[in-house]
């Protein structure tokens, strides 16, 4: 089938919050192209238990949810973006409300929860399924306006520059995406494009992200020309359940913010051990709770510890955590009875594509919003609930700016060269290449870090980069053929700026460098020239 070739106002790629509030925003005035490797509600999104930070309660203030970031982000986090940030999250709040998300009320208002890191409660959500609330009125939103366009199964392949057409100047000009229905290569082009395509978590064997969690925007902008910031600090989520057949199901931070206490297996005591590694016990934030359970594990030889919510009421989980609750006794773990089997994995990730108050990249034409930025908002460790507010101010920003940017004009683009054949060994190595990538980076760029062992990884990285070069230089795209070559230079990024930082923040933790140095800045990395 011949490729086809679309023409719109933006082009979205992403369909989690980020990408899908960019697109509602931007619908009144602009023709939108929400384009998705997957459907629609396969992001990272929907996944989010806990629920939204924004200053909504009596007695909380904006400073005090600025000062809490401010100390999660271990003194890497940018003022300007942490304010800008907190002051614009109620706005988002009421925008949501606007929609009609239905958010957990108690007495006739919002109820608040309380997580890891936070001094006050000022958690808005939906029971313990906030993400799957705000993603579903979202989408219905996107499918019932006219302006916007879905392209579900449709996979990034790579960005479109002026230089690389031979033209004058620095712009994105639009996109190649894979259209997995015809197997053939689309081209989009716009003024401009939007990258909302989340994080880069399925970089590590063990994650709490979905599949989709590849880092294509990351790695696509990078090889643009952008800038990333801050790919050190991956974060790892405390507490996955641990289970062979719950595959990344997390456990709300939520959880421990009602009273949930963490404990050694019957077989190493059956304590509570948080009160040994940081006084703030299970509420210290998250880089803090995963080293400790990590340390536990390792000085123990366990595969697992437990998480003890079982002195509250059952009524008050059934209200809580109703969806944990459920999945929980699936598994025959009835949390009103009996502690949660939980390990820390990979969650989120801190850096990305460095950007503006406006989410503007370095190419003109180009924005990124969500988990694929990097804002200068999460510093050196996120607060909880702090990433679903950042999709949601950022996108609007984004779509303010763009709506007052005056459109450039893009020349007509090529089609792709789809001259490549296809290899029937092509699938089998890249499975094994896939595998291989997540093991040694779980192992090697994990919670805790060393220099031999970030070396090593280095190594294998450029092995794995050459061979994945030569297949997508010579063979038919495939998406996972681009998910890999997308993930191996995430890994690459992810493993240079863990080299260069000499010393321990947040949730880089090395034991070559074990202290904090007080100098010490935010890790920028600029790609080669073009």
């Amino acid at each position: 089938m011949s490729p086809a070739s679309h023409s719109f106002d933006v082009l979205i790629v992403g369909s989690g919050l980020a990408g899908l509030s960019a697109a509602l925003h931007l619908a009144a005035t602009h023709r939108v192209a929400v384009i998705t490797k997957r459907e629609l509600n396969d992001g990272s999104s929907r996944w989010a238990q806990g629920g939204i930070a924004a200053v909504m309660g009596e007695g909380d203030t904006l400073a005090s949810h600025v000062q809490d970031t401010l100390v999660a982000g271990a003194g890497l986090c940018d003022p300007a973006a942490t304010r800008f940030v907190v002051e614009n999250a109620p706005e988002s709040i009421r925008w949501l409300q606007g929609l009609g998300v239905p958010f957990s009320q108690e007495h006739g208002h919002l109820h608040l929860t309380r997580e890891g890191g936070h001094s006050e409660r000022r958690i808005v959500h939906v029971t313990d399924a906030t993400g799957a609330a705000v993603q579903d009125t979202l989408m219905a939103r996107v499918r019932a306006t006219p302006n916007i366009t879905l392209f579900e199964h449709h996979m990034l392949v790579d960005l479109i520059t002026a230089p690389k057409l031979g033209l004058s100047g620095q712009r994105c000009l639009g996109l190649y995406a894979l259209n997995e229905a015809t197997d053939v290569v689309d081209t989009f082009s716009a003024p401009h494009t939007i990258l909302a395509t989340g994080g880069a978590g399925k970089v590590y064997v063990y994650t709490t992200n979905p599949d989709t969690a590849t880092g294509d925007g990351i790695a696509a902008a990078w090889r643009a020309g952008c800038r990333v910031g801050n790919m050190e600090f991956i974060q790892f989520h405390p507490t996955c359940l641990y289970h062979p057949q719950a595959k990344s199901f997390l456990i709300s931070e939520a959880v421990r913010g009602e009273g949930g206490k963490l404990l050694l297996p019957a077989s190493a005591g059956g304590t509570r051990f948080m009160p040994a590694h940081d006084a703030r016990e299970e509420l210290a934030p998250r880089d803090v709770v995963a080293r400790a359970i990590d340390f536990e594990m390792k000085k123990h030889g366990l595969d697992c510890v437990y998480l003890d919510i079982s002195h509250q009421p059952k009524e008050f989980l059934l209200e809580h955590f109703p969806n944990i609750y459920a999945r929980c006794l699936e598994l025959g773990i009835d949390m009103a009875k009996q502690p949660i089997p939980v390990v820390p994995a990979a969650h989120y990730t801190c850096g990305g594509v460095v950007t503006d108050l406006d989410g503007r990249t370095d190419l003109p034409g180009l924005y990124a919003v969500g988990e694929t930025a990097y804002t200068g908002l999460h510093g050196a460790n996120r607060l909880a609930s702090n990433s679903l507010v950042e999709c949601m101010v950022y996108a609007r920003a984004a779509a303010q700016a763009i709506s007052q940017e005056q459109a450039a004009a893009v020349p007509p683009l090529p089609a792709w060269d789809d001259s490549r054949v296809t290899d029937a060994d092509e699938a089998v190595v890249i499975s094994h290449n896939w595998d291989e990538l997540r093991r040694f980076m779980w192992d090697y760029v994990g919670i805790v870090r060393t220099n031999k062992r970030l070396e090593r990884a280095a190594h294998r990285i450029e092995l794995l980069r050459s061979e994945i070069q030569e297949y997508y230089a010579s063979f038919h795209v495939t998406r996972d053929l681009l998910e890999l070559r997308n993930l191996v230079q995430v890994a690459d990024l992810i493993v240079r700026s863990a080299q260069s930082r000499h010393e321990s923040r947040g949730l880089h933790f090395s034991r070559d460098y074990p202290q904090t140095d007080a100098t010490a800045q935010p890790t920028i990395l600029v790609p080669p020239a073009h």
